[in-house]
């Protein structure tokens, strides 16, 4: 898939095919909540690329780790509200997910036997993403709160944190064990947070065109009408591979001026989506 003039790709870690066989082994029903767990993490992902894309940045990557996956991104150049909302749509999606299941059982309570384990791995996955542990969306949206005063600080809060989680957990496995009923899946998580701290994942690239190819052969224009008061991250919704853009900026119900693609692409690149097309026309 190419999105922006990035491609998009879909990996899978080793460790994903082995904890998908060692849950096939343990019947039909484990390697169901497993395929549930799956689907669950990528839409997860894909809502953090959806809300990344309506702040101008496109996703390369996707790594399926065990029992979720694995999105690595620098979105330094966005600013700080916009990036707590993009770690924050991931757990949204899943937590709406969920509660779309409970809607549909009060309207039709005989599909509570087909969808309960749906609703329970899609609350779960919203849950644990608000611990404060890294990867987990919790942990990396402590370390951006933490890191606005001192990225020392943030390090330091971010691998207690995940060492108190990794401990808690652990420990829960362990005391499992001793009672002789040991949660595998609490084992599971575990791995999750070690190798999701170490592992690679995807990352998101600026939006950006290359209309070589397109001129060549033609494209055709897609013209949108818009406030010239409109902050530039307004209009990120409009931008397609398949049609040239230009805003024709309005000032009330006078005609102010238009922006083309191009203008519009490089205003982005400065990388302040918060001014408005009124103050980025003056540098045309």
């Amino acid at each position: 898939m190419d999105s922006a003039g990035v491609k998009f790709r879909l990996r899978i870690h080793p460790l994903f095919l082995f904890v998908g066989a060692v849950t096939a082994l343990t019947g039909a029903g484990g390697f169901f909540i497993f395929v549930m767990a799956t689907l669950a993490a990528l839409e997860h992902e894909l809502a953090h690329a959806f809300a990344a894309r309506r702040c101008g940045y496109v996703l390369d990557k996707i790594v399926l780790m065990p029992y979720g996956a694995m999105i690595n991104g620098d979105l330094s150049d966005m600013a700080m509200r916009e990036r707590l909302w993009v770690l924050a749509a991931g757990p949204l999606c899943n937590g709406l997910t969920a509660l779309a299941f409970a809607a549909l059982w009060w309207l039709f309570p005989e599909t509570y036997p087909y969808t309960d384990t749906a609703f329970g791995v899609s609350l779960s996955l919203c849950l644990v993403n608000l611990l404060p542990a890294y990867p987990l969306d919790g942990g990396r949206a402590l370390r951006l709160l933490i890191g606005m005063r001192s990225q020392k600080a943030a390090r330091i809060a971010g691998t207690a944190c995940n060492f108190a989680t990794v401990a808690a957990v652990a420990g829960y496995f362990i005391f499992s064990c001793i009672k002789r009923t040991p949660a595998f899946s609490a084992l599971a998580f575990s791995i999750l947070l070690f190798t999701g701290a170490f592992g690679g994942g995807g990352s998101y690239k600026s939006v950006a065109f290359s209309r070589e190819k397109s001129f060549s052969r033609g494209i055709e224009e897609k013209r949108v009408v818009i406030s010239c008061d409109c902050a530039l991250k307004k209009g990120l919704r409009y931008l397609r591979r398949e049609r040239y853009l230009v805003f024709v900026l309005y000032e009330g119900e006078e005609f102010f001026g238009e922006m083309t693609e191009g203008e519009y692409l490089s205003a982005l690149s400065a990388g302040d989506y918060s001014k408005t097309f009124r103050e980025c026309t003056k540098t045309f």
